[in-house]
Formats: structure tokens, C-alpha cells, sequence
């Protein structure tokens, strides 16, 4: 199985069981999708070693460790040369508060999102970011307020369903 190798049901149906529970047993696992328990392990191997499978993580409630402020950041770039794009993302990777980072269409460059310990932290990180001298034009902050809900899987039957081979 490589990243060429068409997914059938089975392997979508792995990969969503476990974007769910990454602690799910292999027996578990191959009860979910209707395999015995070899064959799914050897699946899942395969699609691990394919690339499909990254890693496996935690998910913490951060709120439950304390205070924190979320806030999502556009950020415009004066240059847009693969080198400018290049030395700015490699800028914002740096920085462990800058959870996410997207290269985006439309009115600005990128959209990051940062988890700090509060407003002076986050104005302190961009404000070094501005003093680097990377490239940024402007940018506008927008801090959560609250945040109804987080999903951390993707609808992949529904975005692939149509594509598998069976």
C-alpha cells in the first residue's frame, strides 16, 4: 500500500476509528470493521508505514490546566516569493504558541491560530515576530471568546466514500 494505492472501505473505516480512538484495541478495531484481528493489524501496519497513519497524540482539555487565550491572526505579507513565504512560515514553526498556520486565499497571507497564557504573552510573541523582520506587512488579531465546540476528525467516509475501491 503507498500513497499511490487506491483505499478501499475497509482501510477508511480503519483510519476513521482510529482519528476517534488512536487507543482502540486491534481486537476492538477488527470488530469495528469487520476483520479478524490479524488482517487488521497487518492494515493497519500498512497504512502506517503508506504515510496515511502520522502519529498518534493525546488530546488534552487545556482548560482544565488553567487559564489560556486562543487567538487567531492574519497576517499579510509585503513580498510574496517562495523565499519570503518560506522564512515566515519557518518563523511562526518556531514558535510553540503557534499552533496552527495556513497559507490561505483572499485578503491576507495566512491565518495562524496561537495558544498563549494571555494578551501580553501573544503581543510579546508578535511583537518579536515584527522585530525579526520577516516580511509582515499587517495583521489582525481576533481572540476566542469561547469556543462551542472542536472536532478532531474528519468526515472521511463522506469526503471519500465515492472514491474507494472495493
Amino acid at each position: 500500500m503507498t500513497s499511490q494505492h487506491k483505499l478501499d472501505r475497509i482501510d477508511v473505516n480503519i483510519l476513521a476509528a482510529l482519528q476517534q480512538n488512536g487507543r482502540i484495541t486491534n481486537v476492538e478495531l477488527s470488530e469495528l470493521v469487520n476483520l479478524s484481528p490479524s488482517p487488521c493489524l497487518m492494515r493497519v501496519k500498512k497504512l502506517q508505514k503508506a504515510g496515511y497513519i502520522s502519529g498518534y497524540t493525546a488530546l488534552i482539555d487545556i482548560a482544565k490546566l488553567g487559564e489560556t487565550l486562543t487567538v487567531f491572526t492574519e497576517f499579510t505579507l509585503k513580498n510574496h516569493r517562495q523565499i519570503d513565504f518560506g522564512r515566515f512560515q519557518q518563523a511562526l514553526e518556531n514558535i510553540d504558541s503557534c499552533v496552527e498556520c495556513h497559507l490561505v486565499s483572499g485578503g491576507y497571507d495566512y491565518l495562524a491560530k496561537f495558544v498563549t497564557g494571555g494578551i501580553v504573552d501573544y503581543q510579546n510573541i508578535v511583537e518579536a515576530l515584527i522585530d525579526k523582520e520577516i516580511g509582515i506587512d499587517k495583521y489582525f488579531s481576533f481572540v476566542v471568546i469561547k469556543t462551542p465546540f472542536v472536532k478532531n476528525h474528519i468526515p472521511l467516509a463522506r469526503l471519500f466514500g465515492d472514491r474507494l475501491g472495493d
